[in-house]
């Protein structure tokens, strides 16, 4: 039997991943309840940036990523140097990055300024952002390790129930940085949080390594991963990639939907305060209903795939969930209507535990595990396109409509182009048959 057949071990391995996953989701949102803090004057505790500076920082996570095409090579050398070298080289990054966003928000710049192409940043603001690209590097980098290894543990199994898993201890991460983070820095100082995340990412990779000694004695154990040399990756299968309409509807799907979740999550905060009243304290338990609603739905929901099938059904569904949150948003509604908003982000989790519990086991169903580190990581390179440009635009949105209708209208339509690539999806499944509506259990 191999090692990967015990489901104890198999439980192990997810447990450990997640972990590390959990703490980078965590430190991703550290800041972001943090906004109203940073954009304050220095002389009341902090940095003074104004809402274009917050939304550069806050979309500066993908600039490596994007415009010099590490995630793209970060897949390279996950399917050439395997899961365990590529893991433990990202959770590294993460914590330099997150080294230099404390540095940022600890050092005292005074009034200097960062210019570049005509536009000015505080050097903190440019301290932190740069900081933050680096984390994304590694954070992008350990996302992709870890979907290859519970693909590579969990085939023929639980996989979107493992996947699902994974992804509810991923948004606990994101809930208590969205819970917690605020009430810290207001009791302490601005840059406890991030010493706190210096912490977790530090777990995280210990963690890791406890995985990388599992995983090795899957290869002892005669389970490789690459078994004979048709199944060693070679550049060509880049090619195939490409070629495959199923690979780009679902690099569409992730990034107009991810684009119409994770930015708005760094953004809402500030919209509890500004348009629906919320004490600023308790503004990011508000955030916080979305991440903590998918750590028991986006398991139910991996299940349903797993024994049912209905994988695009289910994809479809949560995006359209979406758009209805966001056109609500979009709203003109008085302040003082907490209890609606409230109602708008248990939906949105709703439809953001679905959609991914459904879309991330779609993958290796059109995509061999020679070359899934690549294909995820060119899913994600062209998803942080939409990751870092949409905060931007978000950002000047915000001030010149403070009302927030303007950035809710551009999360609603973004999340609509979502539904309808979904449907599209579920026309390319039918004539292409990858069975991306049948259970992933194999009895």
């Amino acid at each position: 039997m191999r090692l990967n057949d015990s489901p104890t071990a198999r439980w192990i391995v997810l447990i450990i991943v997640a972990t590390a996953m959990m703490m980078g989701y965590f430190v991703n949102d550290v800041m972001s309840p943090l906004e109203t803090l940073l954009e304050m004057p220095r002389s009341q505790g902090g940095l003074g940036w104004s809402a274009s500076d917050y939304g550069f920082f806050s979309g500066s996570s993908g600039l490596i990523n994007v415009f010099l095409l590490m995630l793209f090579f970060s897949g390279l050398i996950l399917d050439k140097m395997g899961i365990r070298f590529t893991g433990t080289l990202a959770c590294s990054l993460m914590v330099l990055g997150t080294l230099i966003k404390y540095y940022a928000v600890t050092a005292d710049f005074g009034n200097a300024q960062f210019t570049i192409h005509n536009a000015q940043l505080p050097l903190s603001a440019a301290w932190a952002s740069f900081g933050f690209a680096i984390f994304g590097v590694g954070y992008e980098m350990t996302g992709i390790t870890v979907s290859k290894a519970m693909v590579r543990w969990f085939t023929g199994h639980e996989l979107a129930l493992a996947m699902g898993i994974q992804l509810a201890m991923a948004r606990l991460g994101t809930a208590a940085a969205l819970s917690i983070s605020a009430p810290i820095a207001r009791h302490f100082t601005l840059s406890t949080p991030l010493l706190l995340a210096l912490a977790f990412l530090i777990i995280g990779l210990l963690a890791f390594l406890v995985f990388c000694v599992m995983d090795r004695r899957l290869d002892s154990a005669g389970t490789t991963e690459t078994t004979d040399s048709s199944d060693e990756f070679r550049f060509s299968d880049i090619g195939a990639i490409l070629r495959n309409p199923g690979f780009w509807l679902i690099t569409l799907f992730c990034v107009l939907f991810y684009s119409a979740v994770s930015p708005f999550l760094k953004f809402s905060t500030k919209l509890m305060v500004m348009k629906y009243g919320v004490d600023p304290d308790i503004a990011g338990f508000f955030s916080s209903i979305a991440p903590f609603g998918t750590i028991l739905m986006t398991p139910l929901f991996g299940l349903v795939y797993d024994k049912y099938g209905k994988g695009v059904t289910l994809v479809i569904t949560g995006a359209l969930m979406l758009t209805a949150v966001h056109f609500g948003f979009s709203f003109p509604i008085d302040s003082g209507s907490p209890a609606i908003a409230i109602a708008l982000m248990v939906v949105l989790s709703i439809g953001y535990s679905m959609a991914p519990a459904a879309l991330w086991p779609c993958v290796p169903k059109i995509i061999p595990l020679k070359c899934l580190g690549t294909a995820y990581s060119m899913i994600f390179f062209i998803q942080n396109f939409g990751r870092a440009i949409i905060p931007m635009f978000v950002g000047r949105a915000n001030e010149t409509d403070p009302t927030y209708t303007s950035s809710m209208l551009i999360f609603g339509f973004t999340a609509l182009g979502a539904a309808l690539v979904a449907i599209a999806m579920l026309y390319v499944d039918r004539r292409k048959h990858y069975g991306l509506q049948l259970p992933n259990i194999k009895k």
